[in-house]
């Protein structure tokens, strides 16, 4: 892949960049030690830099995906001005299979097939690239509304603790999860964040006190077994997530970890949020059960840092998501409103499919 620096202080907000008629990904495999960008010319460029982990988040996948498409029908109009709605689908099945548990990536592609199918003849960058857009603009002001709502419920001052990256490098900008952390420290309600390491990949590590740090926001690492400790310390009323799918009952994917966390917390009294945008609700999928768990390679756990931490023969387990009950659940908040106490009816209330 190739790698650019951009001589700018690099922020959350860069995470994804529309340039020079291509797509920058701020690598998040190096960071915070080094900040620099992929260059993405291509749709299997973006698809590798997704699988890769460069971009990460369900929303940001999803926003990448969508610039992936403005890149393949460049090149399949270019290859072919009648025949490219065609060959475009081959594209599109080489970014469904880049990961397989954030549905944001998955509606991306469903809105451009739609677009797709709606297109006049001609070239279909400019209509294409302003879905794109619109997609990653929309995402910003929708986690500002989320960053509301999701503030709203907590009364302060008081520490939280979240799990994993949700913040501006994860999404178009500002956050879910940590978008509500952020709206809520602004309004007085937030005094201190404690932020699981996040293993194996060590997203809150490198990522999210990176973001909070930037922002001032009073921050505090802890090991993911360190949790249940620190609810139990006193001091924390409230853990915050994202989440990579949400099924029709209200059970929720997330970053592995996710579910243990929920556990410790309704064991302390500590209540349990989830933060994210409406396109993660997955109707289709009925239950937790029925998510994808996306399996990576053992190499991620049995090493830290570059270096092996277990004997040789040593194998390992890696599931990239946990699924949560809805029943540990204390609310989900969208950039629609908030849905208290979880379940199928609520949710399809909230998606306006009620009656």
């Amino acid at each position: 892949m190739k790698t650019i620096r951009f001589e700018h202080r690099v922020t959350a907000d860069d995470t994804l960049r529309w340039q020079d008629n291509r797509l920058y990904l701020l690598d998040q495999r190096v960071l915070p030690a080094d900040e620099r960008f992929v260059e993405c010319t291509d749709v299997q460029a973006t698809a590798e830099a997704i699988t890769a982990m460069v971009v990460r988040g369900a929303p940001a996948i999803g926003i990448a995906a969508a610039y992936g498409i403005v890149l393949a029908a460049r090149e399949r109009y270019a290859q072919s001005p009648t025949g490219w709605r065609t060959g475009i689908e081959q594209d599109l099945a080489t970014l469904a299979a880049s990961r397989p548990t954030a549905v944001n990536l998955f509606w991306a592609i469903a809105r451009f097939r739609e677009a797709i199918a709606d297109l006049p003849d001609g070239d279909p960058e400019a209509k294409l690239l302003e879905l794109a857009q619109a997609i990653h603009d929309a995402d910003r002001a929708d986690n500002r509304r989320m960053g509301a709502f999701g503030a709203s419920l907590i009364e302060g001052p008081t520490a939280v603790i979240t799990h994993c990256n949700t913040g501006g490098l994860a999404t178009g900008g500002w956050g879910t999860a940590l978008g509500v952390i952020r709206s809520a420290f602004a309004e007085g309600r937030v005094t201190h964040v404690y932020a699981d390491e996040t293993r194996p990949w060590l997203q809150g590590a490198r990522l999210t006190a990176w973001e909070l740090q930037r922002d001032d926001i009073p921050v505090q690492l802890i090991v993911d077994g360190a949790a249940a400790a620190r609810m139990a310390a006193g001091g924390v009323s409230w853990a915050i997530v994202g989440a990579d799918r949400i099924a029709a009952n209200g059970d929720v994917a997330n970053k592995i970890g996710t579910y243990g966390l929920a556990v410790a917390a309704r064991h302390h009294g500590v209540r349990f949020m989830v933060a994210a945008p409406t396109s993660t609700i997955d109707l289709a999928t009925a239950t937790g059960a029925d998510i994808p768990i996306e399996q990576r390679e053992a190499g991620e756990v049995l090493r830290c840092g570059g270096q092996r931490v277990a004997s040789d023969g040593v194998d390992a387990w890696n599931p990239v998501f946990d699924v949560t009950p809805a029943s540990l659940v204390d609310a989900i908040v969208t950039e629609r409103g908030i849905i208290e106490k979880p379940d199928a009816a609520a949710i399809s209330m909230h998606l306006g499919r009620g009656d």
